[in-house]
Order: C-alpha cells, then sequence, then structure tokens
C-alpha cells in the first residue's frame, strides 16, 4: 500500500493495524517513497529465552565427544621415567 505522508496523519492508527498485520505501508513524498512502516519483532520473554538456551545447551552436549584430559593430554611424548621418548 502506497499512501502519501499528508494523507497518512490522518489515517496513522489505521496504517499502523496494517504494518502489524503484515501489510507493507509506504509513505511518498511528491511520489517518491520516503518511509516504509514495518512490525518490530517482538522480544521473547524471560521463561522463552531460558527454554532457548537450555535446548541449545543440551543439543550442544549430545554433540561433545570427551577426548583425552588435559593434564594427561601429552603423556604419549614421555616414556615411563618421564624422558621424552
Amino acid at each position: 500500500m502506497r499512501m502519501s505522508v499528508s494523507d497518512a496523519n490522518a489515517q496513522l492508527t489505521e496504517l499502523v493495524r496494517r504494518a502489524e498485520a503484515g501489510d507493507e505501508v509506504i509513505l511518498t513524498r511528491y511520489g517518491r517513497p520516503v518511509v516504509r512502516l514495518v512490525a518490530m519483532a517482538s522480544k521473547p520473554d524471560r521463561t522463552a529465552r531460558r527454554a532457548l538456551i537450555e535446548a541449545i545447551q543440551i543439543d550442544a552436549a549430545a554433540k561433545l565427544t570427551p577426548g583425552p584430559r588435559a593434564a594427561h593430554s601429552q603423556d604419549f611424548l614421555y616414556d615411563a621415567d618421564g624422558l621424552p621418548g
């Protein structure tokens, strides 16, 4: 939907409703597009964010494979006496 800025002035509430509903609202000045009204994405609430974080953590934990412990990761370089082998 295209409308001049001067005409939109009287219908701002309706234009905002239409933008929230997903309609593309473009305001023009002298026939040239200058503004596009779009609905903002709502921010998720605290519980939704927490659920998303927990789901990501569970998914990441399932992908992890345990590797060597850091304290013993270089043991293959040394012999039984602790000397470089």
